[in-house]
């Protein structure tokens, strides 16, 4: 199930996320989206995880939890 995660800190990494993730079961791909421009962090990105029922636990524990001051946004992925 792929995941996106918005209201991130501009300056978490794709680590930060994948180990956050991990606690709540396998990760396949993590990625964060950058500003071409600029090279900094979007704010947001993609978590995938293979096990439906462990993407929904993410989800749950997730959703709105404080990362670095901010909260978090966690949901289903569209398209």
């Amino acid at each position: 199930m792929k995941l996106l995660v918005r209201n991130l800190p501009r300056s978490t990494t794709e680590n930060d996320v994948r180990t956050l993730f991990s606690e709540h079961g396998a990760v396949a791909e993590c990625t964060l989206v950058f500003d071409q421009e600029t090279g900094k962090s979007k704010g947001f990105g993609f978590v995938e995880m293979p096990e439906d029922a462990e993407a929904k636990a993410a989800i749950k524990a997730l959703h709105m939890s404080d990362v670095g001051g901010r909260a978090i946004r966690v949901k289903i992925a569209q398209g």
